[in-house]
């Protein structure tokens, strides 16, 4: 990647906001142990970050993001409250030829602040003021809501685990709801091995099958096939909550609208009013900040397809309609309470943050010009 002076003075200018803005700056290795990274989010991180060996260190990887790094400092070492700001590159694998770089400059703040809907806003806040003079199309989100949606259903742990696991691969996700609600027929091949298990002990087929090729274990395999077993017979979501689902997956409005249709479906789904409180208690801060809530864009299903650490409210800034689709948001970030809360190791605290890249900026600057 080549930063040219124009993409390095606006990274600066940011960087400085930030640091304005109260935040601390902070540093994180290029190279990040792997480990952590595959802890999180399994091996489907593989498809997207570069790792390579280390003869000493083992498996490393070329850091994707700053987050990961700077949580784990904050909660070895930080004092909440707090505010962190960065700048550096990160690198990320493309699965085909287009504008998103492998390789970019990235400027990011971060707050840990137990004021959740305060800190939200005033995240938004800021960004949105940084970013004003590039006439950006604003985009946001909660995610949280989604997931206390999928928490409340009258279905098995293990379905809703599975639902809760691919809430961030949208059309895996809804592949599943449309198995688990009745609404697409059970696969082809799953039927046919389904049919082969009938009543039998799995472990008895797994010593009928001849050798074990593979990594899994015999026991691995043999609890696999029992769950399958058990799944086939667990009744249906039911038509009420797979719709009400569908309706939330869909849901797209200004803030200020959506909140009414979420108080409007909130008594046919109990489980989401934790939520929808928190998102009317972030819409009042943003208010106070003099952002128009009643024309900012709401989008249920926004900060699906990043890392899978954002659990909360999410955002995003766009360029104009004129290559909107084809460019990566200019800047982009969400609320990651969970991440504090695993990488604490007993500890957590609510932290929400997010990252601009100073190319795009630089580029659309440079349009304007």
């Amino acid at each position: 990647m080549t930063v040219t002076p124009a993409i390095r003075a606006e990274a600066e200018a940011l960087f400085a906001a930030f640091r304005a803005a109260g935040a601390l700056p902070v540093e994180a290795d290029i190279l990040q142990p792997a480990g952590t990274l595959l802890d999180l989010y399994g091996e489907d991180i593989r498809a997207r970050a570069y790792i390579t060996q280390d003869p000493l260190r083992g498996e490393m990887v070329l850091r994707p993001d700053f987050t990961v790094p700077v949580v784990q400092a904050h909660m070895a070492h930080g004092a909440d409250p707090a505010r962190y700001t960065y700048m550096g590159e990160v690198f990320r694998k493309q699965d085909h030829i287009g504008p998103r770089a492998s390789e970019y400059l990235q400027v990011g703040f971060e707050m840990f602040d137990r004021d959740a809907p305060e800190a939200d806003a005033e995240v938004f806040a800021l960004f949105s003021r940084l970013l004003a003079p590039l006439g950006l199309r604003a985009a946001t989100g909660d995610i949280g809501i989604l997931l206390a949606a999928i928490e409340g259903l009258s279905t098995t742990e293990r379905r809703k685990a599975a639902l809760r696991r691919h809430v961030w691969r949208p059309r895996r996700f809804r592949a599943l709801l449309d198995r688990f609600s009745g609404r697409a027929p059970m696969a082809e091949a799953r039927s046919r091995l389904l049919a082969h298990l009938g009543s039998r002990p799995a472990a008895a087929l797994m010593e009928a099958a001849g050798p074990r090729i593979g990594l899994r274990s015999a026991d691995e395999i043999a609890a696999r096939a029992e769950a399958l077993l058990a799944d086939s017979t667990t009744a249906p979501i039911t038509a009420p909550e797979a719709a009400l689902l569908y309706d939330l997956l869909g849901l797209s409005a200004p803030a200020e609208a959506a909140l009414m249709h979420l108080r409007g479906i909130e008594p046919l789904m109990p489980a989401i009013a934790p939520a929808v409180d928190r998102f009317a208690s972030r819409l009042s801060a943003l208010r106070s900040r003099g952002i128009d809530t009643g024309n900012l864009p709401f989008e249920a299903s926004l900060g699906r397809t990043t890392l899978e650490y954002y659990d909360g409210f999410v955002f995003s800034f766009h360029a104009g309609d004129q290559g909107a689709e084809a460019m990566p948001p200019v800047a982009s970030g969400g609320r990651y309470d969970a991440l504090t809360a695993i990488l604490g190791q007993g500890r957590s605290i609510p932290a929400v943050g997010g990252i601009v890249r100073p190319a795009l900026v630089a580029q659309l600057k440079g349009q304007d010009a």
